[in-house]
């Protein structure tokens, strides 16, 4: 029971911290919302639809891998500011559990990532979005697991390579194609579609929007949380064994 109650003491500190300076969370839902109300209104000349609400039925789901993609990818920019003031350091001497360190900053990201989502969706109503509410939060559940996976890794590499100088380059140059790749913005065709089947966050898009779709049970929706679940294990161990090293 002492790795749960370690991971809840940490994800309340930083939850904390985020209430205390909400400006990242004011920030993270500004970008996307900037997409649906100054993109969205092109979707129904540019896509083969009928109306405004099949439209946003196509680039709300999208739009919220995205918020879940760089909602958390950049996180580990605050873990090594962490390790510069020592609060990494000070942990050492602590009996807290060293996985906790990981699970509770993932879990808020998750958490903060979440109340982004929700909102996004609830603003894009009135543009004539419609969804069933348990594919919805199926759709919810598909971005946890992105959102774990993203901040895990993020809080890897951040202790991989101890500077903002060399992750910011890293990570920007990791994300355009990520996301260019994903048919975010709009559904890819020809070669790209092709090339984008290695990219699991195309898989996430497709089953998101088979889930606003009302098509729960599309084999893309499994397929796409067996390959979220599985990156996402992948990378919860990375980041475990990196903190272990890190702070021991």
């Amino acid at each position: 029971m002492k790795p749960f109650r370690d991971t809840w003491l940490i994800f309340q500190r930083q939850t904390l911290l985020i209430l205390r300076n909400p400006v990242w969370l004011i920030i993270g839902v500004l970008q996307p919302l900037y997409f649906l109300l100054l993109f969205g209104p092109l979707l129904k000349d540019a896509l083969p639809v009928s109306n405004a609400a099949e439209a946003y039925r196509i680039f709300v789901p999208g739009l919220l891998v995205m918020l879940a993609m760089f909602g958390a990818m950049f996180t580990g920019f605050g873990l090594i500011a962490e390790l510069r003031a020592g609060v990494i350091e000070r942990s050492r001497v602590t009996p807290i559990s060293r996985i906790a360190l990981m699970l509770g900053r993932a879990l808020r990201d998750v958490a903060t990532l979440l109340v982004q989502a929700l909102l996004i969706t609830l603003l894009a109503i009135p543009f004539g979005l419609t969804v069933h509410i348990g594919n919805l939060l199926l759709a919810f559940l598909m971005l946890g697991l992105i959102g774990v996976m993203m901040s895990a890794a993020s809080n890897a590499l951040a202790l991989k390579l101890k500077t903002e100088d060399a992750l910011a380059p890293f990570m920007n140059g990791l994300a355009q194609p990520l996301l260019l790749l994903s048919g975010i913005l709009l559904p890819l065709t020809g070669w790209l579609a092709t090339v984008a089947k290695f990219n699991p966050f195309a898989w996430a898009v497709d089953a998101s929007r088979a889930l606003f779709a009302g098509n729960a049970g599309d084999p893309k929706v499994w397929q796409s949380l067996l390959i979220l679940g599985v990156l996402t294990v992948a990378a919860l161990m990375w980041a475990g064994r990196s903190f272990a090293r890190g702070v021991r």
